[in-house]
């Protein structure tokens, strides 16, 4: 009886533990949102609005240009490794390389890309060069995201669409890259955190000035709002300006704000993201209207 006891103690002991984990990161989360968010709408203003509008504009657009990158990148490489590559040397190399690109310091991947994509090519900063490099820094999560949804799906995917007299590679677009969307979008979600919260990659690469002119549409004009290789300063990057370089006297209420606002920009990009994820699941799973 006695053992019975301690099991039954120890099973209490480490349930509440993983409980109290769980819900211990859920209360960290809300604790954060709550102190960032309320700070910083405490000195919410209209002209600090408009003063950080074109870098709330620059944030998301240099986050789809990376998404977009990452994706077309990331995704093919996941696909050969899942359902391509045979064990060998080069298959072992090659995930060693995407290893290691994912442990590459931020700092490190902006100055490869300022040498490479500024340097280089005799171009000055530009939004398209900050896309690039922050697409390094999520690159490898993509490849293992792909790799590893394609890898958990049951072998009767492939078997019964192969059986039916597809190809391979009709069998990965048709049925296999469907049935992984869901996995796939947690991955571009993750992605775009890393995205949204990037600063050191982008101050030698996107460049720390903006200036766009929103009556001008004209894509080879350097103030066009969607012209890729303009200059781009991001909500993060403005966070880390006015709290070390500003010399305006509202520097705290202008850091405070951005960085309530870049808070409710994640927060809402990954709501938005999950329940797309969630209704493309039922749609599969055909309960989507239930």
């Amino acid at each position: 009886m006695n053992g019975l006891a301690h099991k039954r103690a120890m099973n209490r002991l480490m349930s509440g533990l993983f409980t109290a984990g769980a819900y211990g990161s859920a209360i960290l989360l809300f604790a954060f949102i709550a102190l960032v968010v309320g700070q910083g709408i405490s000195g919410l203003s209209s002209d600090l609005l408009l003063g950080i509008r074109d870098m709330f504009f620059n944030t998301l657009y240099l986050v789809v240009l990376a998404l977009i990158i990452s994706a077309l990148w990331g995704i093919p490489a996941g696909v050969y490794l899942a359902e391509y590559a045979t064990d060998g040397k080069l298959t072992n190399w090659i995930r060693m390389a995407v290893e290691t690109l994912s442990s590459l310091p931020s700092i490190v991947v902006g100055l490869f890309g300022y040498l490479v994509f500024i340097v280089m090519t005799g171009s000055q900063w530009n939004l398209m060069a900050g896309a690039l490099s922050v697409s390094i820094l999520t690159l490898p999560l993509m490849v293992s995201v792909t790799e590893n949804a394609l890898k958990d799906l049951p072998p009767e995917y492939t078997l019964g669409s192969l059986g039916l007299g597809a190809s391979k590679w009709q069998t990965i677009w048709n049925v296999l890259l469907p049935a992984c969307l869901p996995r796939i979008m947690t991955g571009l979600i993750l992605a775009a955190g890393r995205g949204f919260g990037e600063a050191a990659a982008l101050m030698f690469t996107a460049g720390m000035s903006t200036d766009i002119d929103w009556s001008n549409w004209n894509l080879s004009s350097a103030t066009c709002p969607l012209n890729p290789f303009r200059p781009g300063e991001t909500l993060a990057l403005h966070v880390w300006v006015m709290r070390t370089e500003a010399l305006s006297p509202d520097a705290g209420k202008i850091a405070g704000l951005t960085s309530a606002i870049l808070m409710l920009v994640v927060v809402l990009f990954n709501v938005l993201a999950r329940y797309i994820s969630w209704r493309l699941e039922k749609k599969m799973e055909g309960t989507a209207d239930e």
